[in-house]
């Protein structure tokens, strides 16, 4: 068993880390909030927590609190305009918002070190680390969805008008799903700067923000399940694919076209509610013979 974790620890890792990404990612998205800036609230706390790190020799719990506040603040002050878009106005404004932090680590020399990235990060988070992040931030993430705020998320999401008739404040709940979404994102681009001992703009950019979207899509966007199971298949498949490194992405695309053509819910969605659906018959059955 140890053997098998040292093995695969970096692959663990990694989908913890983009478990915690497609979390923030979920986050909007329940919420009707069509936002692609999980890469850029990510970046701001890698960034944050490899500074510290490197050129102030910060310990890292304090990187951590920096990245977790910086996303924070990030989310807060975006939500402060875009909480009033709708739809592709959305997506293309926190997509600019992902060029332009891409921008700032790219030409920033002097703190971000450029195109080269920061590197000689210590490692000082590793797979418990990284275990115990998605635990609590999954198990907060369940406490707010079973929450009135989670119900107001789903209202929301299904329709604005009908929310807004129950006294529902949509501009208030879309600025509390980017706050989490930033805060989130933040903290896990700090954990993946201590683990990763190095991090590059590159890795924030445009591919991040389109697998991510698509760990979702694919598990599934009301229950935790979703973003999880979406970002184990995407982290995995790679992997299992190795041996055909030319058709990987045509493999990932089908599954994703053939996910949103029979399992509009994703997967995780999908197969909760066919579980739930089968309870209900059951119990019924079970009503039906003792009334009988």
């Amino acid at each position: 068993m140890i053997g098998f974790l040292n093995s695969y620890a970096p692959l663990l890792e990694l989908a913890l880390f983009n478990a915690l990404l497609a979390f923030s990612q979920y986050v909007v998205l329940r919420a009707g909030v069509f936002s692609l800036g999980t890469a850029a609230f990510a970046a701001l706390g890698a960034y944050a927590a490899a500074i510290l790190a490197t050129k102030l020799a910060m310990p890292t719990w304090l990187g951590l609190v920096a990245a977790f506040g910086i996303g924070t603040l990030a989310g807060a002050l975006v939500a402060i305009p875009l909480a009033r878009l709708r739809g592709v106005f959305q997506a293309l404004a926190t997509l600019a918002l992902v060029q332009i932090v891409l921008s700032i680590t790219l030409n920033w020399v002097d703190l971000t070190e450029g195109a080269l990235g920061i590197n000689s990060i210590p490692k000082t988070v590793g797979l418990v680390g990284m275990l115990v992040a998605v635990v609590v931030v999954g198990y907060f993430l369940a406490v707010i969805g079973s929450s009135s705020i989670g119900r107001a998320f789903d209202i929301i999401r299904e329709d604005e008008t009908v929310a807004v008739s129950l006294g529902i404040s949509v501009p208030k709940h879309h600025m509390i799903a980017f706050i989490l979404s930033g805060a989130i994102a933040g903290l896990a681009g700090g954990l993946h700067a201590y683990n990763s001992y190095s991090i590059t703009p590159n890795e924030y950019g445009f591919n991040m923000l389109v697998i991510v979207l698509a760990m979702v899509v694919l598990g599934g966007r009301v229950s935790i399940w979703g973003p999880l199971v979406g970002a184990v298949i995407l982290t995995v498949l790679p992997e299992l694919l190795r041996g055909f490194q030319e058709y990987r992405m045509v493999v990932q695309g089908a599954l994703l076209m053939v996910s949103i053509v029979f399992l509009p819910r994703g997967v995780a969605d999908t197969a909760l509610a066919a579980l739930r659906r089968r309870r209900i018959a059951t119990a019924k059955a079970k009503t039906g013979t003792v009334t009988a």
